[in-house]
């Protein structure tokens, strides 16, 4: 096992360990409202926790689609929170041109399951984190077989950093829905410390469509957005800790209806503190190397 630490999260066992926060940064209050409230809770159960927000999503369904401060605010925003609160990091990056910067303001840089497989994002994030003493998390793209994902992983170490772990999402087989096969977990986990994504994995992509009126035209427009089923976070959640993960990610909003993006399978912010007591319960009980 590749177990390392990050600042005071140790990425591998024994323990488990939390990336959460909304899926965009909708404004630095939000940001910093939401970090502070997940902080407090995995406090209270002495989880070691990562903040995560990004600063653009790059990959929306639509043109129309909220993307985010950008690269220059939303990294500021996200430095000052690390600073504030001492809390490590994450946020996605999309380009190698971007990944020096971000390497800069935050602690984790990851890489989004569609740009699993590009070389040069790979290598740019591991050389750039290298240089700041950060680290990778690659999400296994929905259509990478598990196995596979060991060759990103050493793309990422073969540039310079030794520190990366992987993120399990699901598989997408085109029809607007994921399945998670928990069989992937050990296969991932035997090259490199393995997060499951408990929100995105119960996305369905570009499933359902969300309307809007132009205040200035009256013009009504209608945006494909992903659709979700965020009632089985907590089965998929439980099944992945029981079958042994080093990690769980979830998305985390405060008001799930109205977030800016991914709302529709986002985790409530106030059913978070008794997933994770259900959840350490179980990974006390398994046991698990």
């Amino acid at each position: 096992m590749h177990s390392f630490t990050l600042k005071s999260v140790p990425i591998g066992p024994p323990s488990l360990f939390l990336i959460a926060g909304p899926c965009v940064i909708e404004s630095e209050l939000h940001t910093r409202t939401l970090a502070d409230a997940i902080q407090r809770i995995t406090s209270d159960l002495h989880v070691p926790f990562i903040f995560k927000a990004s600063y653009d999503k790059a990959n929306r369904t639509s043109i129309k689609s909220f993307r985010g401060p950008g690269l220059a605010e939303g990294c500021r925003i996200l430095s000052a929170l690390r600073h504030a609160t001492g809390l490590p990091t994450l946020t996605d990056v999309h380009t190698p041109q971007d990944c020096p910067a971000v390497a800069a303001a935050v602690d984790v840089l990851q890489i989004p399951a569609f740009l699993c497989r590009q070389t040069d994002l790979l290598a740019a994030a591991a050389e750039a984190t290298a240089q700041s003493g950060g680290a990778v998390n690659i999400k296994k793209g929905q259509f990478v077989a598990p196995a596979d994902m060991q060759h990103a992983v050493q793309k990422v170490r073969d540039s310079g950093n030794k520190n990366v772990f992987l993120t399990e999402r699901g598989s997408s087989f085109g029809y607007n829905n994921l399945v998670v096969d928990m069989r992937s977990l050990p296969v991932l986990r035997s090259f490199a410390p393995v997060v499951f994504d408990g929100t995105h994995s119960v996305q369905q992509p570009s499933a359902v469509s969300s309307s809007g009126t132009n205040a200035a035209t009256g013009e009504v427009s209608h945006i494909a957005v992903s659709g979700g089923q965020p009632e089985f976070i907590p089965v998929l959640t439980r099944a992945a800790v029981a079958a042994g993960i080093d990690g769980l990610f979830l998305e985390v909003h405060d008001d799930p209806a109205n977030a800016k993006s991914d709302g529709a399978n986002a985790l409530n912010l106030k059913n978070l503190k008794p997933l994770l007591e259900t959840l350490l319960a179980i990974h006390a009980a398994a046991r698990l190397p």
